[in-house]
């Protein structure tokens, strides 16, 4: 098979924002397709008239796209195997019924009597199936019931004492008995095609040669092989990938730690931080540098899926924020930052360069900038008690001190530390900690020498002497 006629695909049901797990699985099939020259095909799985809107369309679109994932074939873009949408391929599907045959059989069988059925079964232990009660009509029965009204639904009909194997590129060789399955319905009583058998067709017809999903849809596959079979359609190459868990060992949902694309975008995450992290997410790389999306996907492969449930970590996914902040450009960051903050007014004109420079190397957030612009440049700095204390026990005569090295040498922080070691005789945390509360109202933050001249001598002072009145008030 020439690489070029490879084709990945991702199908998403519109009924809801785009989350990590949906967006893992749009990924790996992005970076298949890369790296084998193939085509990622985007279709819309719409069948879900109640809870399928236009709007989720739009933001699943706008989001991948805004994580670098474009596809070739699809929505927007167009291709020869059209139309995208399935709720507008129903002619497709009704076309294949016909060809189908002994294939397939009506079904007359209420939702009471298939719950009725499911109860007996439950009740022996028995995994739930369709028993086959219609399946032996007579053609005349069936004619007479449909004249009568009733609307069968359309089940594929099992073979008897089969099995069903193919090969998992990431799980390895699968055998399902088709005695296990029971018949299926293929479509519903309204005429309209379910996933199992519309999401097969469509693949099929819109030459998808490899099923990237979740591990989820493992035991779809052998009645969509079936389905395909008995159309004398191509089956696929199938790849079940892991599912994402949550701390709590379940699976990834918004109860433990699962957050759409749009809100995550809204926070400040850049999309090579959220695509690195999930190429990691049941995949393994050798290099743990961060890569752009053609490095991840020149180094992807079938054979380092994991077979274990991959596991969703915060922290893993904050420290490739922090790495692609800083791999930003300048007037990329600034961009980003523009986008995002609020607070930038505060900085003056001709500090603003050298406070982007700054933040770049400290901040992993768009947040942190504007609390660092607020921290150094608002008129007041507002201490919680304990902060407060780490000022008291420095003593008035250090922050004097501190003022009176400013007035004469400005913010040279190597003057300062001199003067506060000689005249009150102080070195280590006992000498930075106070300086460093006293003007940024924190324990932590950037380097006290870029913070000095970020602030300027003035407003150094301003703190400082704010610090001197904390002893008056305490007076």
């Amino acid at each position: 098979m020439q690489t070029s006629s490879l084709k990945f695909r991702f199908c998403p049901s519109p009924t809801g924002l785009i989350h990590f797990g949906n967006v893992r699985t749009a990924l790996f099939n992005v970076l298949l397709a890369h790296k084998l020259q193939g085509t990622f095909l985007l279709r819309i799985e719409d069948t879900d008239k109640e809870r399928s809107k236009s709007e989720y369309t739009e933001a699943l679109m706008a989001d991948l796209r805004w994580l670098g994932l474009d596809w070739q074939e699809g929505p927007e873009v167009g291709g020869n195997n059209g139309p995208y949408w399935q709720s507008e391929r129903q002619a497709i599907y009704d076309n294949d019924y016909q060809r189908l045959g002994l294939h397939a059989y009506p079904c007359f069988c209420s939702d009471e009597d298939l719950e009725a059925m499911r109860k007996v079964q439950r009740s022996q232990s028995l995994p739930p199936r369709y028993a086959g009660t219609c399946r032996h009509l007579l053609a005349e029965e069936v004619k007479a019931r449909i004249a009568a009204g009733e609307k069968p639904t359309l089940r594929f009909r099992m073979p008897d004492g089969e099995a069903v194997e193919f090969t998992d590129l990431a799980k390895g060789p699968q055998r399902f008995l088709t005695d296990d399955i029971g018949d299926f319905i293929i479509r519903r009583a309204d005429g309209t095609a379910p996933f199992m058998y519309c999401n097969a067709i469509d693949d099929a017809m819109m030459g998808v040669t490899h099923v990237v999903r979740g591990e989820d849809h493992l035991t779809n596959t052998p009645k969509q092989i079936l389905i395909l079979q008995a159309l004398n359609l191509r089956v696929p190459q199938y790849c079940h990938i892991s599912l994402i868990m949550g701390a709590d060992h379940t699976p990834l949902s918004k109860r433990n730690g699962s957050r759409n694309i749009q809100t995550l975008r809204k926070e400040g995450y850049l999309p090579l931080a959220i695509v690195n992290y999930l190429a990691r997410l049941g995949h393994y790389y050798s290099d743990e540098q961060f890569m752009s999306l053609a490095q991840l996907a020149a180094g992807f492969d079938f054979s380092h899926l994991s077979r274990s449930a991959a596991h969703f970590d915060e922290q893993q996914l904050l420290h490739w924020q922090k790495e692609a902040v800083m791999r930003l450009s300048q007037s990329a960051f600034r961009l980003w930052i523009g986008e995002h903050s609020t607070q930038f007014t505060l900085v003056p004109a001709a500090k603003q360069e050298a406070f982007l420079k700054t933040m770049q190397l400290n901040i992993v957030f768009p947040k942190e900038f504007d609390d660092w612009a607020t921290r150094l440049y608002a008129d007041t700095l507002v201490l919680e008690p304990t902060l407060r204390d780490v000022l008291i026990q420095a003593g008035k005569g250090f922050f004097i001190t501190a003022i009176a090295a400013v007035k004469e040498q400005g913010v040279d922080y190597a003057y300062l530390q001199q003067c506060l070691q000689k005249e009150c005789n102080v070195k280590g945390r006992a000498l930075f900690q106070p300086l460093r509360v006293a003007l940024t109202g924190s324990f932590h933050g950037p380097q006290l020498e870029d913070v000095l001249q970020l602030m300027g001598s003035e407003q150094v002072q301003r703190r400082f002497a704010a610090a001197v009145a904390l002893f008056t008030a305490e007076s």
